[in-house]
């Protein structure tokens, strides 16, 4: 990874985490600036990580970009002549709904085959392109992961940490533009559900414990 790559990903992360954390703040008073920072901090830090680490066992890789909006309509010709970034989406959703609830996806992601996989020609990689599945099972990791993550947290003490946690997972289902949930949505639908069944119950009880 070059460092124009790296600066360019590590931007588009430390702006994510910038404006959910000052998202959250309006609905989260009972905690302080730092707390709030460092817990949203980590939620996004694991996503990102464990895509791009199930990414690199597929061997491809991951480009992560701002999530933008391209079309405003169903026919290909109802589309904006650039894609509108939806970065301040977070903050508007917080101030519009008086802190009930923030929108959290921001980042989409792109795959790209790496050089070792393109010149394999046998085994699991008998064809070289990565396919829909492939893309679902790489978003899908992230949600695991922050899952998996949250729970820890919440055994842990770390209850800001989890429930935030859980609330990323279940916002990154949703299958909406080129967001984690529509990848996971149209590489399987079985999974899809799965997982919303599996948030939905795992929300549920966080929401009774809070």
């Amino acid at each position: 990874m070059n460092s124009t790559r790296i600066w360019k990903e590590g931007t588009v992360v430390f702006l994510s985490i910038i404006i959910l954390s000052l998202s959250f703040i309006y609905k989260e008073m009972a905690i302080s600036y730092l707390e709030l920072f460092l817990s949203i901090t980590l939620v996004v830090l694991v996503n990102v990580f464990a895509k791009k680490f199930f990414a690199n066992n597929l061997e491809t890789d991951i480009n992560l970009n701002f999530w933008s909006i391209k079309h405003f309509g169903l026919r290909n010709s109802q589309h904006f002549k650039k894609p509108v970034p939806m970065l301040w989406l977070p903050i508007i959703t917080t101030l519009a709904s008086f802190g009930r609830f923030v929108w959290m996806p921001i980042i989409e992601f792109d795959v790209a085959p790496k050089p070792e996989r393109i010149s394999r020609r046998h085994g699991l990689y008998r064809f070289t392109e990565v396919t829909e599945w492939h893309v679902a099972l790489i978003a899908a990791a992230g949600i695991f992961a922050n899952v998996f993550f949250g729970i820890i947290g919440y055994f842990t003490g770390f209850e800001v940490f989890a429930k935030l946690s859980i609330y990323y997972a279940f916002w990154s289902i949703i299958p909406l533009g080129r967001l984690d949930g529509s990848k996971i949505l149209f590489g399987s639908k079985n999974l899809w559900f799965g997982l919303l069944l599996l948030l939905s119950a795992i929300l549920i009880w966080v929401l009774s414990i809070v």
